[in-house]
């Protein structure tokens, strides 16, 4: 095991942490994951696991002895750790505003004693349920009341930003703030309400296609492999630096749409149902009717951003095939 590794992952054995993870090693780079399996999976690390460049650590980003541990061996830190998923989210919401937002500030306060180099997972969620479509960094946030769980992930996520901006503010601390828009690919679980990934496994399964809702909401997908390629390019940017940029595909498509594709692309015979929001959430939940990304900003700084067309993801995670527990 290296004294120093190049990268902290947090949540490194998540969907998206375990594909960084893997690019990461494919570049040479040495990794350290911090990972408590709460919604991650040693199953998504099993290959990298032999690798003397690589090193998982099964903990809480809510410890911050164990924080602190990790992050003084590293160079540079990508925060993921967060509560994933709208039903999770629901569910367990003391968890959710905890994780996010206490886990943060001991990464944040962790990296500030050797001025490390942080990125900082955010997402669309901040956006809440704001109208101006396409949804700019600067535009403001337009979130339901706190009697709504709902919106607490929005809010916990967006207390992210605002404390990653106050340490680049006040102490100089390097960060990167992305948010993400909807990311998917293989190995994506629908455990947690990730709607491709349970329209591909009930469509496979030979199950009802279930839309939550009318389906006329709309969203835009982003495959895995290109959000990456973004990710490490802004960390490589100086631009980049205490910004917050969206990271995310303009191909907007309604939820409706995106089941009939998938029925399509699969081959199934799976009847398309609509479930009203009453039966598929727990009383008051409130869904956002478009979200769809500004990403001028996010070209400007590296000159790409996620291009693949939903068909192509579509297909690519069915390839890949149902994961392990995505029922």
């Amino acid at each position: 095991m290296p004294a120093r590794f190049d990268y902290l992952v947090t949540g490194g054995a998540g969907f998206i942490g375990s594909h960084l993870c893997e690019r990461l090693q494919s570049e040479g780079k040495s990794v350290c994951v911090l990972d408590d399996l709460s919604t991650g999976h040693l199953e998504n690390i099993k290959e990298l696991q032999s690798s003397d460049n690589f090193h998982f650590i099964e903990g809480s980003v809510l410890s911050v002895e164990t924080v602190n541990d990790c992050v003084d061996m590293c160079e540079e830190v990508i925060h993921l750790a967060a509560a994933v998923g709208v039903e999770n989210v629901i569910k367990r919401p003391v968890e959710t505003i905890e994780t996010n937002v206490s886990g943060t500030e001991n990464v944040l306060r962790a990296a500030r004693k050797n001025n490390t180099k942080v990125f900082i997972a955010s997402t669309s969620e901040v956006y809440g349920k704001s109208w101006k479509v396409p949804f700019k960094e600067d535009g403001d946030i337009v979130l339901g009341p706190t009697s709504r769980n709902r919106w607490s992930y929005a809010c916990s996520k967006a207390l992210d930003e605002f404390l990653a901006l106050a340490y680049n503010h006040s102490y100089g601390l390097p960060v990167v703030i992305c948010r993400f828009f909807n990311t998917v690919g293989p190995r994506q679980s629908g455990r947690y309400g990730m709607v491709l990934p349970r329209f591909i496994n009930q469509a496979l399964t030979g199950q009802p296609i279930t839309v939550f809702g009318n389906g006329t909401q709309t969203r835009c997908f982003s495959l895995v492999s290109e959000v990456i390629d973004c990710l490490l390019a802004l960390m490589d940017s100086p631009d980049a630096v205490g910004k917050v940029i969206n990271v995310g595909s303009t191909e907007e498509i309604t939820i409706l749409e995106l089941a009939r594709r998938v029925r399509e692309i699969s081959g199934s015979n799976s009847e398309i149902v609509l479930v009203p929001y009453e039966k598929a959430y727990p009383p008051g939940f409130e869904d956002m009717q478009r979200r769809v990304p500004d990403i001028s900003k996010l070209i400007g700084l590296i000159g790409i951003c996620p291009e693949a067309a939903i068909d192509t993801i579509i297909r690519k995670v069915i390839e890949y095939g149902i994961p392990e527990g995505a029922q």
